[in-house]
């Protein structure tokens, strides 16, 4: 795949991957919710749309090769953070163990798309030769 003919965030595969992803947690909420009162839930949440709002951000960054990577490494500090939470939820007794191994399982490979964007950032980056 080449990358000029990406014109948006919402095409790169590994933002498609953790909106879907961020959009399944949402949906486990309100399972998290009543016995939490809400608290796990929300971090569990609230984690999995900044994996999607740092991708969006590294993208409008990409003047700056720094600024981008910056980003980048925010966006996966956070699927490092969603793995966390999961892990809390399954141990708490609010997700079964297959479940939260499977959702950690994909921010797994939301952390890997991410870092192969970092990998590569210099063809990403506007104005940076490549």
């Amino acid at each position: 795949m080449r990358q000029e003919f990406i014109q948006s965030y919402q095409e790169l595969t590994v933002y498609q991957i953790a909106y879907e992803e961020a959009m399944q947690l949402y949906w486990l909420l309100p399972q998290i919710s009543v016995e939490e009162g809400d608290r796990l839930g929300q971090k569990l949440v609230e984690a999995s749309r900044l994996v999607c709002a740092n991708l969006a951000e590294a993208w409008g960054q990409r003047r700056c090769y720094e600024a981008f990577v910056a980003k980048l490494n925010e966006a996966e500090t956070k699927a490092t953070v969603v793995q966390t939470w999961l892990a809390f939820a399954v141990e708490c007794g609010y997700l079964r163990a297959d479940e939260g191994m499977a959702h950690s399982d994909r921010y797994g490979s939301i952390f890997a798309g991410i870092g192969e964007l970092i990998e590569n950032a210099e063809a990403w980056v506007m104005g940076v030769a490549g």
